[in-house]
């Protein structure tokens, strides 16, 4: 019998390292298979799209947000494993009757690390936990390096339209734009608030407005229409999972921050 505490304070108790795994967390899904523990996966939700043959692998039990429990019980899970952000606290109190819930809260790098050490403590694959680490922490000191002589810059990333809203504060996207040496301008109005596009220069005039691919899949013609609310903010389309997704996918993040600071280096 063994009693962790997850990341928002909760004591969760295994009576041995658990050996089925309910995953609802996509960034989670993905670094629980790159950490060496896919045959232990049982159950995934339909936005656990890494890896890709998942979805034909693994039992599909819902979305993020709305699960069915009746599948999940069937699984006979050790461990559901969700995130304060992703899934909600209802969903969580439900998932308690069927197995331990383990809930993770990452909203910084640091969380990140804490987040892969505790599984693995309780995957008994530290070694594997420490290597992803080790890894993380070397390409982030690299691209501080980088990043040495960048000027900090002004900028919006939206999520979602109909209606507008951006990323803010206490969330890991914030952080990551902090990490790309980019001043959030709705850092002080909530984690995701509804903004209105027409305020934008009022509201503090960004040098860059990124549109996110997910959870709102952006195009052209929505670049056109926020273009005619800002004066000398440039668009650019980046893929959401490289700023929103902790785990392993930050290892690939780093490369991807590398080329679109290029990008925005060559347009200036």
């Amino acid at each position: 019998m063994k009693t962790f505490i997850d990341q928002i304070g909760n004591l969760v108790t295994f009576e041995h390292s658990p050996k089925r795994i309910v995953s609802l967390v996509p960034s989670q899904t993905e670094l629980l298979s790159d950490m060496g523990l896919e045959e232990k996966i049982v159950g995934i939700t339909k936005f656990c799209v890494h890896p890709y043959h998942f979805k034909s692998t693994k039992k599909i039990v819902g979305g993020t947000k709305k699960v069915n429990y009746d599948k999940i019980r069937e699984l006979n899970p050790d461990i559901i494993i969700t995130n304060k952000e992703e899934n909600t606290l209802e969903m969580v109190e439900e998932l308690r009757k069927i197995a331990p819930v383990w809930v993770t809260n990452v909203i910084t790098l640091e969380d990140n690390q804490k987040m892969i050490d505790d599984f693995g403590r309780i995957f008994n694959c530290r070694t594997e936990a420490q290597k992803w680490n080790d890894k993380i922490h070397f390409a982030f000191k690299d691209f501080v390096d980088f990043m040495k002589d960048v000027p900090v810059r002004k900028a919006a990333y939206f999520i979602w339209r109909d209606p507008y809203m951006a990323a803010g504060q206490d969330n890991f996207i914030n952080a990551l734009l902090q990490l790309n040496h980019f001043k959030n301008i709705y850092d002080d109005k909530g984690r995701y608030p509804e903004v209105e596009i027409r305020r934008i220069r009022l509201e503090g005039d960004p040098d860059v407005v990124f549109l996110s691919s997910e959870p709102y899949p952006f195009k052209d013609e929505h670049a056109f229409a926020i273009g005619r609310f800002t004066h000398h903010a440039k668009t650019v389309f980046v893929d959401g999972e490289m700023f929103s997704w902790y785990g392993s996918r930050i290892l690939k993040a780093f490369d991807y921050f590398k080329v679109l600071q290029e990008k925005l280096k060559d347009q200036s």
